[in-house]
């Protein structure tokens, strides 16, 4: 089969498959922005009723990467995903930055280098059963996705503090309390999940599952309160009470409910040349870091991770902390979602033709399957 039949072939596939769930994705956000436009409904953005549902989003989409690791594969992957979530987080950051204030020259680029730097645990959690790579890398970039979430959302916190004083969904606080907060609030849960068995081997009290639910609940519950991001992505490796079929069913609720926000979002206004600009600046911020990071990978592996940026709910929620302070961040973020989604799917459909799986690798996957 010649590379254009190959090529026609993925791209007909991908229509029907994750090119299908893109285009939903943007009917969704099209339709809810014109409807907040004509009603009015744009009035919601910043009050404390939005604000709670996306960091519910956020809180759901975090636990179910984490709570889906294979802990044995993270152990083995550590170092790429600690290099990912520190040294990867900063580097994407200044490269989006950069090319956002070479090309427009407003000083507020930083701002929106660290609002897409991050990959989306709730678009990850999605598509996780979509596996285009390999089990190890699915791990890794599970992981990945999970932990550099909460880390941009502190660096946007003290950012925003840095450059003055203004509203914020995420609260106020100097880095050390809240990392504090965070490390106790784990801590504590590690505790009592331990005193109700942790995951004993063998026959186990039947209270054991249902207090471990409940103690599931109740840190979700403290986290969200607090905006303790980084305790419940921690906690999600270990707090695991048998609810896979749940988090399931709403991590596909959350990631529609996250278009609709987006949607809300957009209906004030959109700039979409610099949302143009900003979206490809993150998908190749994340290609450039990823192939340093992971350069002792297999070659379908790195190629798969550098391919992996994906953008969602996390990306607003951080404008939405920005938008008093710059306004027009919601607008430009907004269309670098979509950008960034639409590569994700396009750049994923011709590697995964063009591609030859090694050893060790998964056979190619047509994304009709």
């Amino acid at each position: 089969m010649t590379f254009r039949r190959r090529l026609q072939r993925t791209i007909g596939a991908t229509a029907s498959a994750g090119f299908t769930r893109l285009l939903a994705f943007v009917a969704v956000v099209t339709a809810v922005a014109l409807l907040a436009w004509w009603t009015g409904l744009t009035g919601v953005l910043g009050t404390p009723l939005y604000n709670g549902v996306a960091v519910v989003l956020l809180a759901i989409g975090l636990f179910a990467s984490t709570s889906g690791i294979n802990l044995d594969a993270a152990r083995r992957d550590a170092p790429i995903v600690l290099l990912a979530v520190t040294v990867g987080v900063l580097l994407k950051t200044a490269i989006i930055a950069g090319v956002m204030y070479a090309v427009f020259r407003r000083p507020e680029s930083v701002v929106l280098g660290v609002a897409v730097a991050q990959i989306d645990p709730l678009s990850v959690a999605a598509l996780r059963r979509e596996p285009r790579l390999s089990p190890r890398a699915q791990d890794i970039l599970a992981a990945w996705s999970s932990f550099d979430d909460p880390i941009t959302a502190l660096m946007t916190v003290y950012l925003a503090a840095w450059l003055g004083t203004g509203p914020s969904v995420f609260g106020t606080g100097s880095a050390l309390p809240q990392l504090a907060l965070n490390l106790g609030l784990a801590g504590l849960a590690y505790g009592l999940w331990k005193l109700t068995g942790g995951r004993t081997q063998g026959k186990a009290p039947p209270w054991r599952i249902p207090a471990q639910r409940l103690l599931t609940i109740a840190v979700a519950v403290a986290a969200v309160s607090q905006f303790l991001m980084l305790a419940l992505a921690t906690a999600g490796l270990f707090l695991r009470p048998r609810i896979d079929w749940l988090l399931e069913k709403a991590t596909a609720i959350a990631f529609w409910l996250a278009a609709c926000a987006i949607g809300i979002g957009l209906g004030a206004g959109a700039h979409i040349v610099e949302g143009v600009v900003l979206g490809l600046a993150a998908y190749c911020s994340q290609i450039l870091v990823s192939i340093v990071i992971t350069r002792r990978l297999p070659r379908d592996d790195r190629v798969g991770l550098a391919l992996g940026q994906q953008n969602g709910i996390t990306a607003i929620l951080l404008a939405l902390l920005l938008e008093p302070q710059f306004p027009g961040t919601i607008a430009v973020v907004g269309p670098a979602v979509v950008v960034v989604n639409l590569l994700h799917v396009i750049a994923n459909a011709v590697w995964n033709t063009v591609r030859r799986p090694g050893p060790g690798s998964p056979a190619r996957l047509e994304l009709a399957s």
